[in-house]
Formats: structure tokens, sequence, C-alpha cells
């Protein structure tokens, strides 16, 4: 099953975040086959941290919780709250199979909260720029619950874009890159 998991930032967890960097690689070490796509969230101005998203194959959701909940910045209180939704990788692929590779252009996350007949349940005709793009659903994977996408875009507006207005009760967008182990 795939799961969907944005660990967001509380407010001036920095300094904690940097200090647990050595056990959160250890920690995402152990899930490296599992991950589809993975990388942190910044503010507007492209630098200050907040959040860490992960998208993964696991057994079931009990093994999604504990992914989530085991994190090392979790367990330390760096995050105010984590969005786990079990995720449909419309794609089939990972970010690693992205034929834009990992730099050159802006990345975003896009996150539309559901509300009502599921929308955009099929990837957009261009999906050159999609690095990532799913379901979300319910634990039992039997109700649409919104759509995230991991998209290359020249600007938040033209990510927002990548969903259906009018569609969802919030649309979301965060700066993205992608993530892994520094070498």
């Amino acid at each position: 099953m795939e799961f969907f998991c944005y660990h967001r930032d509380r407010v001036g967890s920095l300094p904690l975040r940097y200090a647990l960097r050595e056990e959160h690689w250890t920690y995402m070490d152990r899930y490296a086959e599992a991950l589809i796509a993975r990388g942190p969230t910044f503010a507007d101005d492209g630098e200050t941290l907040t959040g860490s998203v992960h998208i993964l194959e696991v057994p079931d959701p009990a093994a999604a919780r504990a992914f989530a909940f085991d994190e090392p910045g979790y367990q330390a209180g760096a995050y105010r709250d984590v969005l786990l939704r079990r995720w449909r990788n419309l794609l089939g692929r990972t970010m690693g199979e992205f034929p834009g590779g990992r730099d050159g252009g802006d990345r975003y996350l896009v996150i539309g909260l559901g509300a009502g007949e599921p929308a955009d349940v099929t990837p957009p005709r261009e999906r050159d720029e999609l690095i990532a793009f799913g379901s979300l659903l319910s634990d039992d994977g039997a109700a649409w619950l919104g759509t995230v996408a991991l998209v290359r875009a020249p600007d938040p507006a033209a990510a927002r874009a990548v969903l259906t207005a009018g569609r969802y009760a919030d649309i979301e967008v965060h700066n993205w890159e992608f993530g892994g182990r520094p070498s």
C-alpha cells in the first residue's frame, strides 16, 4: 500500500531539526527501498524549512503510522502535525524516474483536500512536469479524500493549476525540492 506523509514543522523547530539530521537520515535509510518520493518543503523565501514529505509503499496502515510517528523529529517534537493518508500512485513511477531530473526549475508540493465528488483521478494530459501525482484515500482505500502532486512549474499559480479549480475544499502549494541523503 502506498501512503503520503507530510510532517509540518513546528514554529521555531529548525535548530532541533538540524540537531536530529543524522538520526533522521539513518531512520530514512531503513526505508530507502520503500520511498517513492521525498523532500523538504520551504517558506516563500526558498530557504526556511517548513516540513518534510515522504511518499512510500509499506504493507498496511499500521506500518505507515509507525513510519510517520517513530520518525526522530516527530518523537522529539519538531513537527506541529502530520498529514498521513493512503495514496494511489497514478504515474506508476518514483521521483528518481522523473524524466526532468533532480535539478532545474522550481518544484512544488500541491495538496488538494477533497470536497464531494472525486476530482483529478487521472493525471493531466500534459504530464512532463509531474514528478509524482496521486489520489489521497481513506485507510481502506474506498473513499477519495483529495489529490497530491509534486510538480516542476514556473510559479505557484502554475503549480496550483495542475489540480482542477473549484473541485477542492482547499488547495495548498508549498515550495519543495528533491530529498535524499546528501552525498
